[in-house]
């Protein structure tokens, strides 16, 4: 059987030409001109994120802290728009944290919010097993690996309801950050 890859490779050298110095040099100036649009959109990935960064912390920092420092929660302008602040909840459970953090939902009832995750790998051919149920692979011989994770908007969401109901909760065990958040709705 032929590698598709040698195939390819033989019919590239059967048509091997000598490029002229002119079709060399355009080459050339078509690679730099590559090169230049992959590092424009490295800069503008960095821009984008930087852009992103300094909205979220205007929005998330600036802003309310000028509003509460003025007294006001709501203001609106001429125009129409609508300025608010609410409350938000940020949290992403450190790896440092995992066992810690899973310990605690579970000993305070939470961990329902904690998935659980079974991987199986099987050869191509064993479809069959596969499809056998969970309790009939230790049998069969074997070992599945497991994983446990609380999806980050799962997470939010519980701890939104925890914060709102008064509940205690260690907030750096979660990696969670609460704040206020400037909402625009924009006016005519």
């Amino acid at each position: 059987m032929t590698d598709i890859f040698d195939e390819m490779e033989e019919d590239a050298l059967a048509e091997v030409t000598v490029a002229s110095d002119a079709d060399l040099v355009s080459l050339g100036t078509l690679v730099e001109k590559q090169i230049e649009m992959e590092d424009a959109v490295i800069q503008l990935d960095n821009a984008l994120k930087e852009a992103k960064e300094n909205l979220q912390f205007h929005k998330t920092k600036t802003v309310p802290e000028h509003m509460n420092a003025i007294g006001t929660g709501l203001w609106s302008s001429a125009d129409g728009t609508v300025v608010q602040l609410k409350p938000f909840v940020s949290a992403s459970i450190p790896k440092s944290n995992k066992e810690e953090a899973y310990a605690w939902l579970i000993e305070h009832g939470h961990d329902d919010i904690i998935k659980n995750e079974v991987v199986l790998n099987f050869g191509m051919k064993e479809m069959e097993k596969a499809e056998a149920a969970l309790e009939t692979l230790i049998k069969a011989g074997y070992s599945p690996d497991t994983k446990q994770s609380v999806h980050a908007g799962t997470l939010k969401a519980w701890l939104g309801r925890q914060v709102e109901a008064a509940e205690p909760v260690p907030l750096e065990l979660f990696g969670a950050y609460l704040g206020q958040v400037a909402t625009i709705t924009k006016g005519k």
